[in-house]
């Protein structure tokens, strides 16, 4: 099987090689798998397919080239997700539960605790979530216990109200309070890959009530290493904003006393140069401080409009009366999640949420 290295393209996971490859390993699991008919569902029209309509179509096609009933091919399933290879590849087994599997829920939550182990069913488990969310919280509860670390992920992961990329759940986004239990079974775990998904899990809810995860983080302990790191990534968002609690949690304050400057290396850049930046942060308090330091990019959409990005730069405990300098090296190019357009951009350097300097450049895409 292909290995996980990043194509050009992110939807080349799934390609001709990597389709000819699942029929082959079907087909030693399965004599009367069609795999003539799994390819050509799968190759026709390929080149137009996005990489969630190729992974879909993966399932797809697979249910109408495995003969039996819908348990009888997850049995076939089973037998082939230790052969995928790919931890995204993988995902295409619980989505085939997802689409087939809505009839028979008990077996079907069961299969994604299985196959999450070899492509995450975090996007599987929405439409079970948001057709009985009571039934579908007190399996994952299950899952928060179990021995597994994906499984015990998946509890964390499926049931947040903002999955990127997954179906919203309206019923948590109203309410997230039937799925903190879970957050709260799972603020000790051994594994970082579990405690991450929770900070992030609670940082989607701090942008629907942001109120309700700093009563819940301002009775934990803090002085516990572990749950500081799951508070402090779980505020990212309302620290970036300015939030007065969250700042107070950690030692910021709600202005920072403090004057700056910002500059750039250069006014006009081209696609493919670094945005360098620099500063310049003088206290005006006498005491000492703590700072969060980010920087504010105002990119130019396609409309002509602009649409702001805040980006991390630091924290540090500044002196009373004391100055720092920093700089400060970001590439701009394209990517999959951003595509730039010519134009005057803004940039803001922002303390303790507060915007206190800017500074423009001018990017050339031709």
């Amino acid at each position: 099987m292909p290995d996980e290295s990043t194509p050009s393209l992110l939807k080349d996971w799934f390609d001709e090689v990597r389709y000819r490859s699942l029929a082959r390993e079907v087909s030693s699991l399965s004599p009367q798998f069609d795999a003539d008919r799994f390819l050509k569902m799968t190759l026709h029209g390929l080149d137009q397919r996005t990489l969630m309509q190729r992974m879909h179509q993966c399932a797809v096609a697979m249910d109408a080239a495995l003969p039996g009933s819908y348990r009888e091919k997850i049995g076939v399933l089973r037998a082939l997700a230790p052969k995928v290879g790919h931890g995204f590849v993988g995902i295409f087994l619980a989505d085939f539960v997802a689409t087939f599997g809505g009839d028979d829920v008990g077996f079907s939550l069961e299969a994604l605790s299985f196959f999450t182990c070899f492509g995450s069913a975090e996007f599987a488990v929405r439409g079970f979530l948001i057709a009985d969310q009571a039934g579908t919280l007190q399996v994952m509860k299950n899952w928060a216990a179990d021995e597994n670390e994906h499984v015990r992920r998946l509890a964390s992961e499926g049931s947040r109200p903002r999955l990127p990329w997954g179906r919203r759940v309206p019923e948590l986004l109203r309410d997230p309070t039937p799925a903190m239990a879970i957050l709260e079974m799972l603020k000790h775990d051994e594994s970082i890959y579990v405690r991450r998904s929770v900070a992030n899990h609670l940082n989607d809810i701090t942008k629907d009530h942001p109120d309700r995860v700093m009563e819940l983080l301002e009775r934990w302990n803090l002085e516990d290493e572990s749950l500081r790191w799951i508070a402090k990534h779980a505020c990212r968002t309302l620290i970036k904003r300015g939030h007065p609690r969250a700042l107070s949690l950690f030692g910021f304050g709600k202005k920072a006393g403090a004057v700056a400057s910002l500059k750039l290396s250069r006014s006009k850049l081209s696609l493919g140069q670094p945005l360098e930046l620099s500063a310049q942060v003088t206290s005006t308090m006498r005491k000492p401080q703590r700072l969060v330091i980010d920087y504010v990019i105002h990119y130019v959409k396609a409309s002509g409009g602009t649409a702001e990005k805040v980006f991390k730069w630091t924290e540090l405990s500044l002196a009373g009366e004391a100055a720092i300098r920093l700089s400060k090296r970001q590439m701009i190019r394209d990517f999959t999640t951003r595509k730039h357009h010519a134009g005057m951009h803004k940039v803001e350097l922002q303390i303790n949420g507060q915007r206190v300097a800017e500074t423009v450049f001018e990017l050339r895409t031709a």
